[in-house]
């Protein structure tokens, strides 16, 4: 090789967390198969790169094992060490971009927080995949050949975090796993914002709301995230619930209501008690798609309750955490809901 070409590729570093496409078919699960049965987390980074003939021909490659776990164990405090590794790669002027394995349970939660939490208009993309390596046909090689070009591509830069699966390339704002075994399981309500088309990415869309450098929460100022609670509706809910979560000290809930939100009559008295302790309630859908309109079917002004717009439930958690690190006030957290 010439070495003036390989100067002149983009420099990315790889950074493994395991997950599936990490992961290998358990002992007696039949040969060929493995698609459900395996061991998450298993594969080294390295050898993930070893497996894919052609990424070094994408960029100059880095790669480091920052954890090595199934995504359904992430917590807030990975969530922070992450970002805040990334972020320190991002700064470096021998670093181009962030391309990242993660598992897919968790892949939404974890791009949506380095989305609002790195201050950096460099390329920085998630990928992982359904199936092991040792499953027939096995999507993992495909989606971090692709994951590398769309993070080596100067195009790319300045759109906020990536999510690139089955060569569709989403926004960490709005991506969600949206099915449990199928190798197209990742959708936006919103679409794709382009595609992996011929090795190389083609755009449709970019994301308007405050990302990266423009988003007001900076990673290297946050220490630690407040606990907010999720709950999921469903008929004959509890308030016990609602309250075993203030008990554990969270700051918010965010309840995963019916269609636009909605939070039955017989919760609203024992909800308002929960406001009144200081614990601020955020409303979203667990339809998973679709704003929240604010003082529609609830009085949210009368309430001190605050409206998702379009967040699911496990990116409104997380945008709850971030805005409660700035402001407690019900009005300062529903701008936030609004800008980002």
């Amino acid at each position: 090789m010439n070495p003036q070409d390989k100067a002149s590729k983009p420099r990315v570093v790889l950074l493994g967390t395991g997950g599936t496409i990490a992961g290998s078919g358990t002992a007696g699960a039949a040969a060929g198969a493995g698609s459900a049965a395996y061991q998450s987390a298993v594969v080294g980074v390295q050898d993930l790169i070893a497996g894919v003939p052609g990424l070094n021909a994408l960029a100059q490659l880095r790669a480091e094992q920052i954890f090595q776990i199934d995504s359904a164990d992430f917590t807030d405090g990975h969530l922070l060490l992450l970002a805040r590794r990334v972020a320190a790669l991002c700064a470096r002027d021998d670093v181009d971009a962030v391309v990242i394995t993660h598992g897919t349970d968790t892949m939404e939660e974890s791009a949506y927080f380095l989305h609002l939490t790195v201050p950096t208009d460099k390329p920085i993309v998630l990928t992982g995949a359904m199936r092991p390596g040792t499953a027939l046909a096995a999507d993992g090689p495909a989606n971090l050949l692709h994951a590398v070009a769309v993070a080596a591509h100067p195009g790319s830069a300045g759109r906020g975090v990536l999510v690139v699966m089955n060569e569709e390339i989403y926004s960490g704002r709005d991506v969600a796993k949206v099915h449990s075994l199928r190798m197209d399981a990742f959708a936006s309500p919103h679409g794709a914002l382009g595609l992996v088309v011929e090795g190389a990415p083609r755009w449709y869309r970019r994301v308007e709301r405050a990302h990266g450098p423009r988003s007001e929460f900076d990673i290297a100022r946050l220490d630690a995230l407040p606990l907010v609670g999720l709950v999921a509706s469903h008929g004959n809910m509890r308030a016990e619930i609602y309250d075993s979560w203030a008990a554990l000290g969270a700051r918010a809930i965010v309840h995963a209501g019916f269609g636009g939100g909605t939070v039955p009559d017989y919760l609203k008295a024992p909800l308002a008690g929960l406001r009144a302790r200081g614990v601020l309630l955020v409303r979203c859908s667990r339809t998973g798609a679709g704003p929240v309109v604010r003082n529609a079917s609830i009085d949210d002004d009368a309430h001190g309750w605050v409206a998702a717009d379009d967040q699911n439930p496990p990116r409104a958690r997380l945008l709850a955490a971030l805005a409660l690190t700035r402001s407690s006030d019900p009005a300062a957290v529903q701008a936030v809901f609004l800008r980002c």
